[in-house]
């Protein structure tokens, strides 16, 4: 980790647009310690197990049937932020033509300010299921387990890292079922973010565009917290309760970056969807709770989300 470098890299950011992404890039590989990722025989096989029975586990628990991505990655924190750089640009493209009185002072700032969110993004990733929104043409998604971190919080959580790995694994795959499950669904994440954005850039701010993509995401965090649950096949209550702690034990600083990140709404998306989803598989089965996913009509509303019973009546 070198912040000289990191520095150096921002205060040299160049070009017409408001980021300079590939200073972007180099900033936040300067900053941040790649970790290790030399892996033994065992722990690359533990990956591709975990994998497998979680897709099994999922398709016999949710009684679903879905395909896991051919792009399947164990990297280090420097191979995730060079597999995001690229989505925050797509995502932040409708920004570019925004006009500035002072070109070259914002193009720093928000080269730095990028800089900075991908380096504490990938201090503290563990795994991710990535649809690749706002991509070009065809592309294939990818599921990423950043080993580093994960070896890292397992460390800190004081559990047995092969069994915390393992439940990394079923929250991503059970991501992979819905995607998968619901082909519609990464073309209305992306619309929704497209036009969030663009409201944006155009200095508006839309409360309902954002309201309609949380309630999505809730959904999607919520439909994976369940699934991940019931197909798991050891007891979990102590990894979500100790990684829990440590998200509400972190330092002024960090509370600060989790805040401008919206940490605080994805551990709420993650806590009012799971309370939605249990609801319904509790009426209706794990299975039934797929239901969700047929069409895009049975996205619950945000009313919906805290009256289950409401979704349960007009889905049928």
């Amino acid at each position: 980790m070198n912040l000289f470098r990191a520095a150096r890299a921002v205060a040299g950011s160049d070009g017409d647009g408001p980021v300079d992404w590939t200073a972007v890039g180099a900033a936040a590989h300067a900053a941040t310690d790649p970790g290790d990722l030399s892996l033994s025989l065992a722990e690359r096989d533990g990956y591709a197990d975990d994998v497998s029975d979680a897709r099994a586990g999922i398709r016999d628990a949710a009684g679903v049937g879905f395909d896991l991505p051919d792009t399947i990655e164990v990297q280090n924190r420097h191979h995730w932020i060079d597999a995001n750089v690229e989505t925050f640009r797509r995502l932040l493209a409708p920004l570019e033509g925004q006009a500035t009185l002072v070109p070259s002072l914002a193009r720093t700032a928000n080269t730095g300010s990028m800089a900075v969110t991908l380096g504490f993004l990938s201090n503290n990733v563990l795994g991710q299921y990535d649809p690749l929104l706002l991509g070009e043409g065809e592309h294939d998604h990818g599921l990423y387990f950043v080993h580093p971190n994960i070896v890292a919080v397992a460390e800190a959580l004081d559990v047995d890292r092969d069994r915390f790995r393992r439940w990394i694994a079923f929250h991503e795959v059970a991501h992979a079922a819905e995607f998968d499950s619901a082909p519609w669904l990464a073309s209305h994440l992306e619309s929704s973010m497209e036009h969030a954005v663009s409201e944006l850039a155009a200095g508006r701010f839309d409360r309902g565009a954002l309201d309609d993509l949380n309630v999505t995401m809730t959904a999607v965090e919520g439909y994976a917290e369940l699934v991940m649950d019931r197909a798991f096949d050891e007891e979990y209550a102590d990894l979500r309760e100790k990684l829990d702690e440590r998200r509400r034990n972190v330092g002024p600083v960090s509370q600060l970056i989790r805040r401008l990140l919206g940490f605080g709404m994805k551990r709420r998306q993650y806590e009012r969807g799971k309370a939605f989803f249990d609801a319904v598989a509790d009426e209706r089965g794990v299975a039934g709770a797929a239901a969700v996913w047929e069409r895009q009509e049975n996205l619950p509303t945000n009313e919906e989300l805290d009256d289950p019973d409401v979704w349960l009546r007009r889905v049928g």
